[in-house]
């Protein structure tokens, strides 16, 4: 892949990073990948972090990533508002420093009180969001301001576990409003337009870790994907996954970028991959054969896509993944 697509749009947790430690591997495979060609854009929903400072975390992991090459939820938001609001116009923030960078890159002035006048309001995760900003979100959509939100997350990821992440921040304004936001990040297409109009991507491959935002939204662009298995996804949610969450590959991780992937070829038992074939009969799946479980794992996703999904999935296990 690395020397097929020109640009890896990659998300981060669960795909280069977990929390504050690199993925095993995930470094010296896009160290490589870029050897052989491949560019790399770093893109993400969060947009409390700035590029600089996500930068900066990603050389601590021995990524050797430059800071330009990050693209954010909060550039993106505030490229919709600059498509809405004149030149210089006041924005009120509900967020954070990402937002605020964002804006003023794009020659807006970020504001934090509806009485500033604001002709729009845009809204991204900061863990110091209170009462206070989500009052004065309120009061300036009151007044039926344009409204984008960085992205519609309703968790974030933390060292102690799941916590309320920016989509249940902006569920508190639409009760509060009684409307909904235009959202920038991940499915929604402007985050990944923003990606590839930064990094100049002609051939993009997006790989991330979720289905439900980084492979959906490369479906609704028309993009390839990877989906690695480092992060939130496992083998048995894959093979579940509704068409607008499939990806066009799978891999264990990043070093997924840097060997062949073998597509699984129809056969009279079912699929075949590799050394492996599989099939799905009154809803188990089979798995029968050898080799490269991964092999094994794409010819299972190819059997369980081309007809009912099965519900039982515990020949996964034949590959070494847990299965429920």
């Amino acid at each position: 892949m690395a020397e097929v697509y020109d640009v890896a749009l990659l998300d981060l947790d669960g795909v280069v990073y977990v929390g504050e430690h690199p993925v095993p591997g995930a470094p010296a495979a896009l160290g490589e990948a870029r050897e052989r060609g491949m560019r790399l854009a770093y893109v993400t929903n969060n947009a409390s972090r700035t590029p600089l400072t996500v930068g900066a975390h990603l050389r601590t992991l021995g990524v050797d990533a430059k800071d330009d090459e990050v693209v954010t939820s909060a550039q993106a938001a505030a490229r919709l508002v600059a498509e809405q609001v004149p030149a210089g116009s006041a924005v009120l923030v509900v967020g954070g420093e990402g937002l605020v960078v964002a804006l003023t890159e794009l020659g807006l002035r970020p504001v934090f009180s509806a009485d500033e006048e604001p002709a729009a309001v845009v809204q991204g995760f900061s863990p110091d969001v209170g009462w206070k900003q989500l009052a004065e979100g309120a009061y300036a959509l009151a007044r039926g301001l344009p409204w984008v939100a960085s992205n519609l997350d309703l968790t974030i990821p933390t060292p102690r576990g799941r916590a309320p992440g920016n989509g249940t921040l902006v569920g508190v304004l639409a009760q509060a409003s009684g409307r909904r936001p235009v959202a920038a990040g991940k499915p929604e297409l402007p985050l990944h337009a923003e990606a590839v109009r930064r990094s100049g991507a002609q051939r993009p491959l997006v790989v991330g870790d979720r289905l439900d935002t980084d492979i959906e939204g490369a479906v609704r662009a028309s993009t390839d994907s990877l989906l690695v298995l480092t992060g939130v996804t496992t083998p048995a949610e894959l093979l579940r996954a509704a068409p607008h969450e499939r990806p066009t590959f799978v891999a264990e991780g990043l070093d997924g970028l840097l060997v062949p992937h073998p597509a699984p070829q129809p056969v009279a038992a079912g699929w075949s991959c590799g050394g492996w074939t599989a099939s799905v009969s009154d809803g188990a799946l089979q798995l029968d054969g050898d080799g490269d479980p991964m092999d094994g794992l794409r010819a299972a996703c190819a059997a369980s896509w081309s007809g009912p999904v099965p519900t039982d999935v515990a020949a996964l296990a034949r590959l070494g993944f847990a299965a429920p």
